[in-house]
Formats: C-alpha cells, structure tokens, sequence
C-alpha cells in the first residue's frame, strides 16, 4: 500500500512539472513571435524614416511590455501549477 502511494505522488509530481513546462512553453510562443514582429517592423520603419527614430523606438519598447505581459501571466500560472496545486 505505501508504494502505491509513493507511486501516486511521483505521478501527481511529475504532472505538475509537465503542466508548468507546458504553460510556460506555449506561452512564451506569441510574445516571442510578437516582440520579434514589433522589432522587425520598427526597423524597416527607423530605416524609411531616420527622423523619427526615437519616436519609432518608445513605441516599439511599449509594444514590446504590452505583448510581454502573455509571458509573465503564464510565467505565474507555471508557478501556481507548481507550487500551490
């Protein structure tokens, strides 16, 4: 009976971590797409416009926090998964 439940705790651990890797992994993927988009446009536009170059980038730099936030709530979702549940 004790490696039953020893092997029911194994398995409840290792589907948490699954679950966090998972969290975390699908979602860094659309702000990592997202922030590299921002990036690459913001530089075609830097290199149309040289004069607006520091107007070009704050925007960019705002975009970028804005599509980050994604990453951080699944950041703190893994962690849920991992540590309270």
């Amino acid at each position: 009976m004790e490696n039953m439940t020893e092997l029911a705790n194994a398995i409840i651990i290792a589907g948490k971590a699954i679950g966090a890797g998972l969290a975390m992994g699908l979602g860094a993927i659309g702000p990592g797409i997202g922030e590299g988009h921002v990036g690459g446009h913001a530089m075609e536009a830097i290199a149309r416009q040289p004069e607006l170059t520091n107007v070009i980038i704050t925007r960019m730099i705002l975009a970028d926090a804005i599509a980050e936030t994604t990453g951080i709530y699944s950041l703190v979702i893994a962690f849920l998964i991992l540590f309270v549940l």
